[in-house]
Order: structure tokens, then C-alpha cells, then sequence
């Protein structure tokens, strides 16, 4: 406590703050790393956060809270409070994976470049390496570099994609493979279109059609997708929502929508995906660049299957694992231009 009446007031992950405010709360580690990959724990400070901490300051308007913690998982408190506010982020990376720049205060900057390391004088690269090895690359890259899975990805390598601005000339077909989630709900996944063009032994991915939807609303979306690409042919995973809306595309046809092809997974999600990683590392498939549905997919493809969503994953995985058994002399090609 000072003269003027100003205070301090220290309490541990979970304690009570009942009849405290403040000015300024700073929240330092408030997860242990052992206690990381309980989702009961991540759970516990992520609720005492949000129904305790975050209520506590005296000014809303002009009070703040800074959260000073390294990234121990994907849905750590950090994580958390990134998908769910405007949040001022400054991340430090003991090795620079992208260039950095980062604001000092009154006018002054400190530019960080690829490959740079945080502090050489107490971490050198020699050190940072055995460190990596000895608590492995998930670690590391949580710990050390603020990601908490490697950035290149887990399952699937982002460095195997390739990126495309104009598709090139010549015979494609348009197909659309739909992920459908179970409910609209908050917490439940999203509802997921990709449309590709496939043009020979190439897959381009030209769109990216993400939302929590209604049956009703999903249904709409279908029919629109379909009309505004052009679509051959339309995917739909063939349980829950999906068999209902399959049947209802049967049973009320439209113009300009193909009648859809259930597909019945024989496996799981990992499993799903990892037989479409070799089409992948062949460098055959490719992702419209610039876009601004691109961030996201990639946040996603590198942190499966830890991460909180799976509806890109699956709608992609769906239709890798589907085209390769098309014959083309089954599939009816069409030379279409202007796609």
C-alpha cells in the first residue's frame, strides 16, 4: 500500500477477488506447463477468467489487463482470449520464423529478421537446438516460439501446398465437398463448402465457404454455392444433418444443382486426412492466394488434429480421398472457361 492510497493485491489461478478492483491487472503464468494437456485445468483458468478477472476493473473504459504467459496449448488461456476479444498481442519467438518489427514506445522500433535469435548472449542457437531436443518439438515450438504446435504442421506440411492466382486454361470440373456440422451452436463446428476445379491430375482449391448455419439457412447456402461455381458435382458427408439435407436435395431438385453424392466415412478423421497427404506432398494441390479465407485454413491445417476446429480439414480430406476414384471417363469433363 502506498501513501496515497494506492495498493497491490496478489492472489493465486483461481483465488477469490470477491469486493477487489483495480486499475491494472496483470495475469503472470497462470497455467502450469504439467497442467497444460488437462482440458479440466485450461478449463479451470479459462472460467476463472472470464467470471472473475475480467469483471474486476474499476474503469472499463480506461483500465487494462495484461496477460504475460508462453503458449502451452492451442486452447490455452492465451489462445482463448485471441478468438474472443481486440486483444494488443506481442509475441517474441526465441527464433524469428517471419520478419518482425516491434514498437519500443515514443516513436523508436526494433526490427527482427527471419531466422534471428531473441537473445544470443544467454540463448545462443547451439543451446536453443539442444533444447529443442531435449523436450522435443512440440514443446520447443509452444514454449519457445509462442506456437503451440511446429508452424509447418503436424500431419499436414503448409510448405507442400502451392498457390495459384489464375487457373490455367483448358478441360475442369467443379466440385464442392461439404463438411456439415451437427449444430449451429457457438461451440460446435462450423459448416464448410471448398470448391475445387480439377483440372487433369491437379486440384485447385478456388473458395472457401465457412459459417454456423441453420438447416434451413444451410440449405440455401448449398443451392446459392452451387449456382454461383457452377458446380458438377456436390459432396456431402452422408450422416446426421448431412443425410437429411441429402435427401431433401434428392427429393427437391433445382435448377443448377447437381443431385449430391453421400459419402459415408469408413474412417477417422486423422486417419482421412493422412491418406490425402501424398496428393498434397506431390505438389498437386493448390490454393487460390490472396484471399481472405487463407489465414484461417492455414491456422487450421497446421494445428490439426490438436486443434479446436476440424470442418476445413474434413471438407478438404473428403474430397481429396474421393476424386482420385473417379475415373475421368466417369465424371463427364467440360471445357469451361472463366471460372
Amino acid at each position: 500500500m502506498t501513501r496515497q492510497r494506492g495498493y497491490r493485491y496478489s492472489t493465486s489461478t483461481g483465488g477469490t477477488l470477491t469486493g477487489r478492483g483495480g486499475e491494472l491487472i496483470i495475469l503472470d503464468d497462470p497455467l502450469k506447463p504439467e497442467d497444460a494437456q488437462s482440458e479440466a485445468k485450461r478449463d479451470a483458468a479459462k472460467n476463472w477468467f472470464r467470471n472473475t478477472v475480467y469483471t474486476r476493473l474499476n474503469s472499463k473504459l480506461n483500465g487494462a489487463i495484461i496477460l504475460v504467459m508462453q503458449r502451452l496449448h492451442i486452447d490455452d488461456l492465451a489462445g482463448h482470449v485471441r478468438e474472443n476479444g481486440d486483444w494488443t498481442i506481442l509475441s517474441l519467438p526465441a527464433v524469428a520464423e517471419t520478419p518482425q518489427l516491434i514498437e519500443l514506445g515514443e516513436g523508436r522500433t526494433h526490427s527482427r529478421s527471419i531466422g534471428e535469435i531473441l537473445h544470443p548472449e544467454r540463448e545462443p542457437k547451439a543451446v536453443l537446438e539442444q533444447i529443442r531436443a531435449t523436450i522435443g518439438s512440440y514443446n520447443f515450438s509452444a514454449q519457445y516460439q509462442q506456437e503451440p504446435v511446429p508452424p509447418e504442421g503436424e500431419v499436414v506440411k503448409w510448405s507442400w501446398f502451392r498457390m495459384f492466382e489464375t487457373l490455367p486454361s483448358g478441360t475442369r470440373r467443379v466440385v464442392q465437398s461439404w463438411d456439415i456440422a451437427i449444430k449451429p451452436e457457438e461451440r460446435n463446428n462450423y459448416t464448410v463448402c471448398t470448391t475445387w476445379a480439377v483440372v487433369g491430375e491437379n486440384y485447385y482449391l478456388l473458395d472457401l465457404f465457412r459459417k454456423r448455419l441453420e438447416f434451413a439457412g444451410l440449405h440455401t447456402a448449398v443451392v446459392d454455392l452451387s449456382r454461383r461455381w457452377r458446380a458438377d458435382t456436390i459432396l456431402i458427408e452422408d450422416k446426421v444433418s448431412g443425410s437429411a439435407l441429402l435427401q431433401m436435395l434428392k427429393a427437391q431438385p433445382k435448377v443448377g444443382v447437381p443431385s449430391p453424392i453421400g459419402i459415408t466415412p469408413k474412417d477417422d478423421k486423422v486417419t482421412r486426412m493422412v491418406i490425402a497427404t501424398p496428393l498434397i506432398e506431390a505438389g498437386r494441390v493448390h490454393l487460390r492466394a490472396n484471399t481472405d479465407w487463407l489465414g484461417e485454413l492455414r491456422k487450421e491445417l497446421v494445428q490439426f488434429p490438436s486443434g479446436q476446429f476440424d470442418d476445413q480439414v474434413d471438407s478438404i480430406s473428403q474430397f481429396l480421398n474421393w476424386v482420385p476414384t473417379r475415373r475421368q471417363s466417369a465424371v463427364g469433363f467440360a471445357t469451361i472457361i472463366g471460372r
